[in-house]
């Protein structure tokens, strides 16, 4: 089996939307990225379980005010119907934030999403302040996408969400990507917070090695950091130009022991995320 945290299923239109910009290769993209999957939600779902992907979830992102909310109502909805999925929300730097924040939080919210680089906003402003406390009493961690890869944009880099964990030690956060091409700064962020931990999306993969090679010396750390439970399987599917299938190769030619693939793959994630009822 495997547990797969970071997967996007999204509104129709804004999935269309989606697939748009990466086709175009815009300029958050910065390189052509054809789309491997492209069926319909109910296709995506089947090809997940075909590939033994047993838990995974809807991260969707808001990148302007007023959208989040309804996104939220959407991927929530979404978990309900769909076995398998954890219950997904995000939120924004806007008037309202811990109201709707809270909101989903009462739904069964159990993982976030952010993306700094595309949403272009400092998570070190006043108006998310409040939300960063509640998220870290709640414990439900948070996927940000902090790192500076493809292209550099936003408040990316472990400066930002360094300073932000610095003030909630206690925030559960997954830096997205293994914090590409940032790799070093956020295994030490990893390293140095009980709470920090990394997710495997297209890093290591031929992809992403062409773009942001992750350095062999820093394989060692990411092996201490997988079996201490800080590593966690995901892929991005269904916005993947290749079959998911190499992203799983590609943590296995890093040769870092069965152990530490078991626990990438799924016991790191199961035990985060524990089944309910």
């Amino acid at each position: 089996m495997l547990a797969d945290i970071h997967t996007h299923f999204l509104p129709p239109r804004m999935q269309r939307r989606v697939w748009a910009h990466f086709d175009e290769a815009g300029p958050l993209i910065g390189r052509p990225w054809p789309i491997t999957y492209r069926g319909d939600e109910q296709e995506r779902v089947a090809i997940l379980r075909g590939l033994g992907v047993t838990m995974f979830s809807a991260l969707a992102y808001a990148h302007r005010p007023g959208m989040a909310a309804e996104l939220n109502d959407w991927t929530l909805d979404f978990a309900a119907r769909t076995p398998g999925c954890l219950p997904s929300a995000t939120f924004f730097p806007e008037p309202g934030v811990e109201a709707y924040a809270g909101k989903a939080l009462d739904r069964g919210t159990r993982i976030w999403k952010l993306h700094l680089q595309v949403g272009g906003f400092d998570p070190r402003v006043a108006e998310l302040e409040s939300t960063w406390g509640m998220l870290a009493e709640a414990g439900t961690p948070v996927v940000v996408h902090a790192g500076s890869g493809p292209v550099p944009a936003g408040f990316t880099g472990p400066g930002p969400i360094g300073e932000v964990l610095a003030r909630h030690p206690r925030l559960s956060v997954i830096i997205a990507h293994a914090g590409a091409p940032e790799y070093a700064g956020f295994l030490e962020l990893a390293e140095r917070h009980e709470q920090v931990r990394l997710d495997t999306t297209m890093a290591f993969t031929d992809f992403f090695e062409e773009m942001a090679p992750f350095p062999r010396e820093l394989r060692p750390r990411l092996r201490d950091l997988g079996l201490a439970g800080k590593v966690l399987l995901g892929s991005d599917f269904p916005n993947i130009p290749y079959p998911y299938e190499h992203q799983l190769e590609s943590l296995a030619r890093l040769d870092l022991g069965d152990a530490w693939m078991e626990a990438v793959c799924w016991s790191n994630a199961h035990a985060l995320f524990p089944p309910r009822g």
